[in-house]
């Protein structure tokens, strides 16, 4: 798990070391340069500064208290369902149709039966992909034509998935329609209809977002959430970009857990995020690698 985290966050880190090398104590207005540099908010940045010792000089376990509060949530008790039903939302070019197939291959690999809904009904592109990769995935799916009612998609899949024992359902949904407010009313329709095909789902609404974005996907994320409360976050194409510290922000402003991050475009490449591995790799930039 860090190989693969220090793996995607290599641009980060890159950006992080090229201020200055690593030292035991680093000054504070370095540390600002550096977190700055790896795109962590600048308000953000002050917080974590204003938090830290009083000294001019801060040690590793000083900024790594700090950090660590970031990635603190309430836990909510797991849902035991089956099917379990996933809601997967984001904005078109997160990542979000590769993101599902990579989900369905992490269940396989766990011995659970899979069946996705092709909910983003609004592109025929999004269909044909998912299509695409269901079979590459080898899972069954349930789809409609363009322009047919994503709610009653996600009908049929969880219909279709309770009576043949499905373990795990993941549906896709529009990324944009005409405007913001056509698409939060699509996406409060499918919530519903998914309670009416099995009481409490949803399970969980993830948001996928792209880690390329920076803490541009803090606001889109909050404007996600306003629609229909999200439950978790993917994080995307991680390895692709500098702007790793925008974690910290997203964390912040949501403060929602980060399920996976994709560190490649494998399918193997979406990795459970583990806040300590991601602390440890980013403070391993600035102070050195631990002995």
């Amino acid at each position: 798990m860090f190989a693969s985290i220090k793996k995607g966050l290599g641009k980060t880190l890159e950006a992080i070391r090229d201020i200055v090398p690593a030292a035991q104590k680093i000054d504070k207005e370095i540390l600002e340069e550096m977190l700055l540099e790896a795109d962590v908010a600048y308000e953000l940045v002050e917080e974590i500064i204003y938090y830290l010792p009083p000294q001019n000089s801060v040690a590793r376990d000083d900024v790594k208290r700090v950090l660590k509060s970031y990635f603190i949530y309430d836990d909510k008790p797991p849902v035991h369902a089956v099917p379990f039903v996933e809601l997967i939302t984001g904005v078109n070019g997160a990542g979000k149709t590769t993101t599902i197939a990579k989900l369905a291959n992490i269940y396989k690999k766990q011995n659970r039966s899979v069946l996705l809904g092709a909910g983003d009904t609004f592109r025929a592109a999004a269909i044909e992909q998912l299509k695409q990769w269901s079979e590459k995935v080898a899972v069954p799916i349930i789809y409609a034509k363009q322009g047919h009612d994503p709610s009653a998609v996600a009908y049929d899949t969880i219909m279709s998935a309770k009576a043949k024992k499905i373990d795990n359902v993941i549906i896709d949904t529009a990324g944009r329609l005409h405007n913001q407010i056509n698409l939060a009313n699509e996406l409060k329709k499918i919530v519903k209809i998914c309670d009416k095909a099995q009481s409490g789902a949803p399970h969980r609404k993830i948001l996928i977002l792209d880690g390329t974005q920076g803490n541009s996907a803090a606001n889109q994320a909050s404007a996600f959430n306003d629609m229909i409360g999200i439950d978790a976050l993917i994080i995307t194409k991680l390895d692709g970009t500098a702007k790793g510290g925008s974690l910290f922000s997203i964390a912040k402003t949501l403060q929602l857990p980060i399920l996976y991050v994709g560190v490649g475009e494998g399918m193997d490449d979406l990795i459970p995020f583990e806040a300590e591995s991601y602390i440890d790799t980013i403070l391993d930039a600035i102070f050195g690698v631990k002995e």
